[in-house]
């Protein structure tokens, strides 16, 4: 590829214009979001119950959302990060894309009334509770490499859990979208760095997921690379399948950016 230099002049008119459509959109935006869900997490109704699934600590675990059900994800005893992704059912090209959910909705923290978008600019699912809003979308997962710390390679880490997982729903590594990290309190400091604020957390956190198409997912529960913890210390987490429930038209979910009805007007094209 051949680099065109361009002229102060024509750098400065792309900023101003960009500048312009980023105020267009925080505009656009709601001015406030649900408040956080309430801790501990409200007992679930048993008829809505389809199945519950105990994840073992630095383990994985796949399954398969009807449009309209939920994920709800909780831990058993103290909160841990679970790494997620996600893939369209009927076409599993069509994948989560963190940089356009976070571009499009101009906020890297995704908490209750955000939705995930597909590569594809469709919506994938809708974040319908949440705790705590301490979720990475910018990081990643743990490697081999990050777990070197713990000085024990056969300790389980999310890249090589993701891998078995994609096998598993008939995919392969080179399927993997880029992961959102539930429950890691990423934040970044004043000299840009990535820090580790658990503040956020509380212990009891959770986070409902609702599938806007029907969906493959894989979690991980593998440590983050930026937990400060020295031991390896994941913890179980439970996820437990939820029968879909009437969504309003005033759904927050739905309503809440203009780029998030266009990507349910594109759902709906599809």
């Amino acid at each position: 590829m051949i680099h065109i230099p361009r002229a102060p002049d024509q750098i400065a008119a792309d900023r101003a214009r960009y500048e312009a459509h980023q105020k267009k959109g925080l505009e656009a935006a709601p001015k406030s979001l649900p408040s956080p869900s309430p801790v501990p997490a409200p007992a679930l109704d048993p008829a809505r119950v389809i199945g519950t699934e105990a994840i073992a600590p630095g383990w994985y675990w796949t399954t398969r959302l009807l449009k309209g059900e939920a994920l709800r994800i909780a831990p058993v005893d103290t909160t841990s990060t679970v790494a997620l992704a996600v893939w369209s059912a009927a076409d599993p090209t069509e994948r989560l894309n963190l940089p356009d959910t976070v571009k499009v909705q101009w906020t890297t923290e995704l908490g209750r009334g955000r939705v995930l978008f597909s590569d594809m600019g469709r919506v994938l699912l809708s974040i319908t509770e949440d705790s705590s809003g301490a979720h990475d979308a910018l990081t990643g997962g743990s490697t081999p490499a990050t777990n070197a710390r713990y000085g024990d390679p056969r300790l389980r880490n999310t890249r090589e859990n993701m891998v078995l997982a994609a096998a598993k729903v008939g995919l392969d590594r080179r399927d993997i979208p880029a992961l959102l990290s539930l429950f890691a309190p990423v934040r970044v400091d004043a000299a840009g760095r990535f820090a580790w604020n658990p503040a956020l957390l509380s212990g009891r956190d959770w986070v409902e997921l609702r599938a806007e198409m029907d969906v493959l997912i894989a979690l991980s529960t593998a440590p983050h690379p930026l937990d400060p913890n020295p031991a390896y210390a994941p913890r179980p987490m439970i996820a437990t399948r939820l029968a879909a429930l009437p969504v309003g038209a005033d759904d927050i979910c739905r309503a809440a950016t203009p780029e998030a009805v266009r990507g349910f007007e594109n759902n709906a094209r599809a």
